[in-house]
């Protein structure tokens, strides 16, 4: 019964057949290895972008900052919402990258920004002139920190604001397996066509080892990119284990395989949450992550049983009343299995 992250989850067994096969013998470093011309021309197949520049990094704070950084210079900001990843989960990596860029809080219900709240904040920005920070871009988180799901229309409607006032758009997509999957949308309509300049590619928290991929739909920003990762010391010499992981992950469409068997487990839970009396769910739950109110006597069956998640509540003691509420954030994966989600509902009803 573990739903602290979708991280935790085991790496899925075709990326260990790859990193095997990909063991054998020696190959060219740092990203000139045949596997990794074969996944710059897949990548390019999947997102109908024959001109993207296509590049992989181990972690996906390093594919957001990155991207962060060839599109918004120092004496800019980004603009994201309050609850962006990059704001909150970053450790200022976005600031340290960009070499000292500012992040703009964008308000939202359930993670999401709106339009009108992204056109308020950008026209109250630099109206100073040059003793303001100027406009930088916009950064878009999918799935969101909330759960919730943004379409290809409401991305491309961010990216309508954004182009307004001239600004380049990244989009988050640690769970962007997941967002398809929830969305039905193409890999091109929830990024280029929707207005996407740089896009965080996510495979880690969706069966891989360790992987993401930063696809540059703008290839002039192709150098820089590379200068930057590698001043960064993100440029792996074995770069074919990077990319026979990702070649795996594509293939077959095993990635979008994943994020569904992710997003069931999500769904599943999800219904036997808001069936449960005393509990509720904090926003819809259109993929694999989810927040949710029980009382602290049920948190208490739960993690005693040994159930894993993260009790968000600035008040997470298990002892107490039993009839506190308490938030909590639940997670699937890939690998989780409907007996893991019935046996937990089945402890928090008591």
């Amino acid at each position: 019964m573990f739903f602290a992250s979708d991280n935790a989850a085991p790496v899925a067994p075709e990326i260990m057949a790859a990193l095997a096969a990909a063991n054998q013998g020696f190959a060219m470093p740092y990203g000139n290895d045949a596997i990794m011309a074969r996944v710059r021309t897949r990548l390019r197949e999947v997102f109908e972008a024959p001109e993207a520049a296509i590049y992989l990094v181990a972690t996906g704070t390093t594919a957001n900052a990155l991207s962060l950084a060839v599109c918004c210079p120092p004496w800019a900001t980004v603009f994201c919402h309050r609850n962006a990843h990059i704001a909150e989960d970053e450790c200022g990596a976005p600031e340290f990258f960009t070499n000292g860029a500012k992040l703009t809080l964008v308000d939202g219900v359930a993670g999401k920004m709106t339009p009108a709240a992204l056109r308020e904040s950008i026209a109250n920005t630099a109206r100073g002139g040059v003793h303001n920070v100027q406009r930088g871009m916009v950064s878009i988180t999918n799935i969101t920190e909330a759960g919730t799901a943004y379409t290809a229309v409401e991305v491309a409607a961010l990216t309508a604001v954004a182009r307004e006032a001239g600004l380049p758009c990244h989009l988050d997509g640690a769970r962007f397996a997941n967002a398809l999957v929830a969305t039905g949308a193409t890999p091109a309509e929830m990024t280029w066509k929707a207005g996407i300049d740089v896009l965080s590619f996510g495979g880690t928290k969706n069966g891989l080892m360790g992987v993401e991929a930063v696809i540059l739909f703008d290839p002039a920003k192709a150098w820089e990119f590379e200068l930057r990762r590698k001043r960064a010391g993100h440029l792996f010499s074995k770069h074919r284990y990077l990319s026979a992981q990702m070649e795996a992950y594509l293939h077959d469409d095993l990635w979008l395989r994943l994020a569904g068997q992710a997003n069931r487990a999500g769904a599943r839970l999800a219904a036997g949450l808001k069936a449960t009396p005393g509990a509720s769910l904090a926003n819809p739950v259109p993929a694999n992550l989810m927040f949710a109110t029980l009382p602290r006597a049920a948190h208490r069956r739960a993690q005693g049983a040994g159930a894993a998640y993260y009790i968000m509540s600035p008040d997470a003691a298990l002892e107490g009343p039993d009839d506190t509420p308490q938030l909590a954030r639940f997670v699937t994966s890939w690998n989780t299995i409907d007996a893991e989600v019935d046996q937990f509902l089945s402890l928090i009803r008591g």
